[in-house]
């Protein structure tokens, strides 16, 4: 089961090192991690999606807790929360299928930021789904390269993961 882990720290040189390097040593693969700041100065968060059991994300959780500079960690997996990525993809677009890929981008509410002889940067936001199925449309034209932020989320409603 994957889980995202919303960590709040401090905002010091070596945290995510230190991050990083718990999950490399219980074996874990970080599927993605954005991280920055908050409203608080001086604090950041980090939003880390990881694959792995209920029990060993606790233990996990349990041994993020004692790091220095790790303030607060929530487990998001199981709160309702809004998840977003941003997808920047460069495709191959000859003068003839400009208008193909621009109504693929309006239809997924995407944006074009660069047009050049041969080719269009694509900026996307949203889940996986939405990221996988305008990726899958766009190879069509050849895709040349594709760059992603990771997942960020906050939990619905009034809930806020408080820096305390």
């Amino acid at each position: 089961m994957k889980h995202v882990l919303a960590i709040i720290v401090e905002n010091k040189p070596g945290v995510l090192t230190r991050v990083s390097g718990l999950f490399s040593r219980r074996g874990f693969n970080i599927e993605n991690i954005a991280v920055g700041e908050t409203v608080t100065p001086g604090i950041s968060r980090m939003t880390v999606t990881v694959e792995g059991n209920e029990r060993t994300i606790e233990q996990v959780v349990k041994q993020l807790h004692k790091l220095i500079n790790v303030i607060k960690v929530s487990n998001l997996a199981s709160e309702p929360t809004v998840m977003r990525e941003l997808m920047l993809i460069k495709v191959r677009a000859e003068t003839g299928s400009r208008s193909d890929i621009q109504q693929i981008v309006e239809t997924f509410r995407g944006k074009v930021v660069d047009v050049s002889p041969d080719s269009m940067i694509i900026e996307v936001t949203g889940n996986d789904e939405k990221l996988e199925a305008i990726k899958l449309l766009l190879q069509h034209f050849g895709i040349k390269e594709i760059v992603r932020t990771g997942k960020v989320a906050l939990l619905r409603g009034s809930k806020v993961t408080r820096e305390s």
